[in-house]
């Protein structure tokens, strides 16, 4: 039997995730391995993206290398040696060289111009692939007149335009390869997530204990989980007590205590001590398995933002054409011009308005502002994000890990008829041996305030609930209010204390002497220093900001009081993360997504705009569109500010794109010819392109200037 992959396709995991060699369907090698695919679907899905950036890569490799050496001979030479423009090259006349260096550019590499044009064609369309594919073709067909039937034409329009039409499709082709790397990012997020699901189950089956494959559990079987494992399936506990690490699922740092009765969900670590399961979801039903899907859900219902270019192609080309034929019909058959001059104008229309900038116009500013933004921690994905990002209105955060530090930290030493120094030595003493992050917060404290720790003599885990250790002969007892309860010891001197410190969202400890309260620990997930100074920038900026976290009411809102946050959810789950997400993008509000965990993939994906922390999970980066490599949450207001430069670059860069075809197109159209005779000669079409080349590559490096400011100086948050 081998296994069946699918990297992108979640159903076709579930539905087939064993097959014989001899009953796959389809199978491909790559890296090395060999996969075997239970559908068609698991085979497109996996295969079909890797073909299509590879050609993309090689295409673009090959038309940036074939145009240049075109450059070189077209301009380089005659520049140099001061040679004719059709010069001999091996017996051969230059233009001859130049068409068989440029055709192969035009018709393959070009050849998804021309499909992109007839779709748009059936679509009743017009997009830049419209645009490029005629101008590029209007420059070749001409050249190629030129080059082999000479005649046609007047000796001073004897120019050919073969380097033109190949370097902007060469251009075009690198800026899409930019665009077509990050493509596969969702299926890498998406294995990832399914990597998390243990692929076995201990499961008890009569009187016998058996190791089976995750896919064969079945709802209500008992399944057994020790510590350090992941739990399977979606179950409630029948015997056993422990904690849970649910940072996957909730984001919340703070382990949490099951016992019989407690729901615990897949892909969580059980941390201490064996726990028996019920399996109530398996397969495809359980926790992670839907947040695999609405991972998925949310990636491909995201359709691809409308560029600009193409909003004006749909306008522009459909008008290039119709006064491109209009001034040939005119010129011939109203005035009865030449045959030859008449096409000229037809010709001259076409190649003024061929995109040479718009080719760069884009990738230009994109290129210098990512380069920018990463030299100040802003990692940017592509330009769909940065179109989205400069409109954002509302920015939500993940709590833990986000807006915090995402680990507990001791935050009050509370004694009782005994020193503060002494009780966290003992309590620091006891814990010593304890993995647990309430503990290892404990032993920071101490180190932290120099208190000298010894190991304690005797040492007991309580699963849940705390710890029991001999200590300088002394018996210490740490752990919950439940606890205490629990053995008999009444907490009344204290109750009072230990309500208002909860109520603040703070886990508190107890520690007592045998059954003597010598105080408590209250410990917390603390802000990061920056968490204040970046909310408040974003508000200055106009822009809502929220929190949402699977942690609990009182915790979430004591840290949006003290944040000044706008809005709240709390005790939330990762499908309602996305679906709150959504319900704020049918609101009108163009939403900004910040998180660093698993749990967060799903709104980092249904997000307009998702921001991962840096120091976050893989798969949180991979959903995410901009990633923060810093980890500081300033970077957030900056990775705005920097997407509204740049996309105001990028419009201006399309207006010097444009604006030399709007004043000449009139000229190549034969305005001048009335009144002066003139006619307008395509090179100067060549020139033009230059010129906006070099405006918009001159206009895009002003970016190098930019550095965020943030004017407003705000307290650190403590």
């Amino acid at each position: 039997m081998l296994h069946a992959h699918s990297f992108t396709m979640a159903k076709d995991i579930v539905c087939g995730m064993y097959v014989d060699e001899e009953k796959a369907q389809y199978k491909a090698t790559r890296r090395g391995t060999t996969y075997y695919f239970c559908s068609e679907n698991c085979y497109k899905e996996f295969i079909a993206p890797e073909i299509e950036f590879r050609n993309m890569k090689i295409l673009t490799v090959f038309s940036l290398i074939l145009g240049v050496i075109t450059a070189f001979f077209e301009y380089g030479m005659p520049l140099f040696y001061h040679l004719t423009p059709d010069y001999p090259i091996f017996g051969l006349k230059s233009y001859y060289i130049l068409f068989f260096l440029s055709t192969p550019v035009q018709f393959i590499a070009g050849f998804r111009f021309y499909k992109g044009t007839i779709d748009a064609i059936k679509a009743r369309q017009a997009n830049m692939d419209s645009l490029i594919a005629i101008g590029t073709s209007a420059a070749w067909v001409y050249s190629t007149i030129v080059t082999f039937f000479p005649w046609l034409f007047p000796q001073s329009l004897h120019s050919v335009y073969f380097t033109e039409s190949g370097l902007i499709i060469g251009f075009i082709m690198l800026g899409r390869t930019m665009e077509h790397v990050v493509k596969g990012k969702a299926s890498e997020a998406v294995r990832k997530l399914l990597n998390l699901q243990p692929s076995s189950a201990r499961v008890i089956r009569g009187e016998e204990e058996m190791q089976v494959p995750v896919e064969e559990v079945q709802v209500g079987e008992i399944i057994v989980i020790r510590p350090g494992e992941r739990i399977p399936v979606d179950g409630v506990v029948v015997e056993g007590n422990s904690s849970l690490d649910e940072s996957l699922i909730t984001g919340e740092s703070m382990p949490v205590d099951k016992g019989v009765g407690s729901k615990v969900v897949s892909g969580s670590i059980n941390m201490q001590g064996m726990l028996k399961i019920r399996a109530e979801k398996v397969g495809s039903d359980t926790t992670l398995s839907q947040i695999v899907t609405l991972v998925e859900d949310a990636i491909v219902s995201q359709a691809p933002v409308q560029r600009l270019a193409d909003r004006v192609a749909s306008y522009f080309v459909p008008a290039v054409i119709a006064v491109a034929l209009a001034s040939f019909a005119i010129w011939y058959f109203a005035f009865h011009l030449l045959f030859s001059l008449s096409f000229i104008i037809l010709i001259s229309v076409l190649i003024v308005a061929c995109p040479c900038a718009l080719g760069i116009a884009t990738p230009a500013a994109i290129m210098i502002g990512a380069s920018k933004g990463a030299q100040n921690g802003v990692l940017i994905k592509n330009g769909e994000y940065l179109e989205k990002a400069h409109k954002v209105s509302m920015v939500i955060f993940d709590k833990t890990g986000t807006l915090t530090n995402g680990r507990p930290a001791v935050i009050d030493i509370i004694p009782l008829g005994i020193d503060k120094g002494r009780l966290l030595q003992l309590s620091a003493s006891a814990e010593f041996y304890s993995e647990h992050p309430i503990a290892r917060a404990i032993l920071q404290k101490a180190r932290e305030e120099g208190i000298n720790t010894e190991k304690p003599l005797e040492f007991n885990t309580l699963p849940g609930n705390g710890i029991v250790a001999r200590v300088e002969g002394k018996t210490i007892t740490i752990g919950n209010s439940r606890m205490f309860e629990s053995i008999g010891l009444k907490l009344d001197m204290v109750e009072q204390t230990i309500s208002m410190l909860e109520g603040e969202g703070k886990t508190v400890m107890i520690v007592a002497e045998d059954r003597n309260v010598l105080g408590i620990i209250a410990v917390a997930d603390t802000l990061k220093e920056d968490a204040t100074i970046a909310v408040n920038s974003l508000k200055s900026m106009g822009i809502k900001v929220g929190m949402i976290t699977g942690d609990n009411r009182k915790t979430a809102e004591s840290i949006a009081k003290r944040l000044g946050l706008q809005l709240v959810y709390s005790e939330i789950l990762p499908g309602d993360k996305a679906r709150i997400i959504k319900e704020l993008k049918e609101k009108g509000e163009v939403v900004a997504m910040v998180g660093d965990g698993i749990n967060d993939a799903p709104a980092l994906a249904a997000a307009d705009v998702g921001i991962a922390i840096g120091g976050g999970t893989d798969i949180a980066k991979e959903t995410g569109g901009i990633i923060l490599v810093r980890n500081r949450l300033l970077d957030v207001p900056a990775s705005i500010l920097l997407s509204k430069r740049v996309v105001s670059k990028i419009k201006q860069n399309l207006f010097w794109a444009f604006a030399y075809n709007i004043v000449l197109i009139p000229i190549a159209a034969g305005l001048l010819y009335p009144l002066l005779g003139i006619l307008l000669n395509p090179v100067f079409a060549a020139i033009a392109m230059a010129a906006s080349s070099i405006s918009v590559t001159a206009n895009s490096m002003t970016l190098n200037r930019w550095t965020p400011n943030f004017s407003i100086n705000y307290p650190m948050a403590n």
